[in-house]
């Protein structure tokens, strides 16, 4: 039994590396263009809007593909939409149209859709104990990703003889292609390929889910850490502002909150292997209560970025060792690919949940009754996943780590 990630785990950390570089662009660019290119300003989030809704649309669809032509095959395909994205983008920042942008938005959610099955497939073919740490790793091109994002905006969003912004849709076309010959050189291991020829439909997926607690409590320990994050980061953003916090000093909170988010990924499936996915997953959600705990004591410059970080290693436990979870319990199995795009639907549901909710709750709970919520909401899925998890032996540490 090898101990030793495969080659093509980094290929996956490159490929999500490329997802993730999209992501950080598109939040960097998408509400100043679209502020733009429209007249009233409600509208300059629409086309991220639509961005958020392909994803959430096109996850189960793209799970469906993968099960009947294989893993490779989809991404490879799933390259198109995001050339598709950059040409349309750039049309729309140069011809001046909302509506290009829109579909430029709509196709890089699609494409997204596809790239976010990386860390799964980076799962394929290997024993039980590896898989936290290959998912810890494909997720730890979020890294890279802070670094290339930020960068490649900024050195292309004013080049000459170009629209502002222009050349950074375009740039979506050259990661396609980066992006295809990455997916291109990939070799999946033996048997993956017709995994899902075996597979079936959603139906069969939600079925093993309703007969298997542990699939609900991994799927449940996903999305709703993922909810809390996005809402309580947002939420913490408008909040600063509120309290006329300097737009740089914000700034540099949410770039520390996103350091914490990924940084810890290239250690987390190694603290997995040593501690068990219950303590982890666990401590994941006792990390965003106590991000919630923070907010609550103080509302100090200091406190909030402490907050942040701790809101960022919360998630980072809770998404890592969510998809962990998911991947030990399916194995091999038939409908395991199916089963993994309604953990990827759910987690695009309370991300788009967490996304729009921060202002409405802001206004209506208030700062802290947001963050009682979120405490009272973390408690009890604890409550949960202790109930689900206590006897399923997946979520014990693998011994051989532990001796390690």
């Amino acid at each position: 039994m090898t101990s030793k990630l495969p080659f093509a785990t980094y290929l996956y950390f490159l490929a999500q590396s490329i997802n993730l570089t999209t992501a950080v662009m598109s939040v960097a660019m998408a509400a100043i263009v679209g502020a733009s290119l429209t007249p009233s300003l409600w509208l300059s989030t629409v086309p991220y809007g639509f961005q958020f809704l392909l994803v959430m649309l096109m996850t189960v669809p793209a799970s469906q593909l993968m099960s009947r032509i294989g893993r490779k095959p989809a991404f490879l395909l799933a390259a198109i939409p995001l050339a598709l994205a950059g040409v349309a983008g750039y049309l729309a920042v140069e011809q001046e149209s909302f509506a290009l942008l829109i579909v430029s938005h709509a196709l890089l959610g699609t494409y997204i859709a596809f790239a976010n099955f990386n860390r799964f497939a980076a799962t394929d073919g290997l024993d039980a104990q590896l898989k936290p740490r290959a998912i810890s790793l494909v997720v730890a091109g979020g890294v890279l990703a802070a670094l290339t994002g930020p960068l490649l905006a900024d050195s292309l969003k004013d080049a000459a003889g170009h629209a502002p912004f222009a050349l950074c849709y375009a740039a979506f076309t050259g990661l396609a292609l980066l992006s295809f010959l990455v997916h291109l050189a990939v070799r999946e291991a033996p048997g993956t390929g017709s995994q899902a020829v075996r597979g079936g439909h959603a139906g069969a997926a939600w079925g093993i889910v309703r007969r298997t607690p542990a699939l609900a409590a991994a799927i449940a320990v996903g999305a709703l850490g993922y909810g809390i994050m996005n809402l309580l980061m947002i939420q913490a953003s408008l909040h600063m502002a509120g309290l006329h916090m300097h737009f740089s000093a914000v700034g540099t909170a949410i770039q520390w909150h996103v350091v914490a988010m990924f940084a810890p990924s290239f250690f987390t499936g190694s603290i997995i292997g040593r501690l068990g996915l219950r303590t982890v997953v666990s401590g994941g959600i006792a990390l965003l209560a106590t991000a919630s705990i923070l907010n609550l004591v103080s509302s100090d410059y200091v406190m909030l970025v402490a907050s942040l970080v701790v809101l960022g290693l919360g998630w980072n436990f809770t998404y890592v060792g969510g998809s962990a979870l998911l991947a030990r319990i399916l194995g091999d199995q038939p409908h395991a690919i199916e089963v993994q795009g309604l953990n990827d639907l759910g987690l695009s549901v309370m991300a788009t949940a967490g996304a729009f909710l921060p202002a409405l709750l802001l206004q209506g709970l208030g700062w802290t009754g947001t963050n009682l919520a979120c405490i009272g909401l973390c408690l009890a899925l604890l409550a949960y996943v202790h109930r689900c998890l206590r006897h399923h032996p997946a979520a014990d540490a693998d011994p051989a780590a532990a001796r390690a």
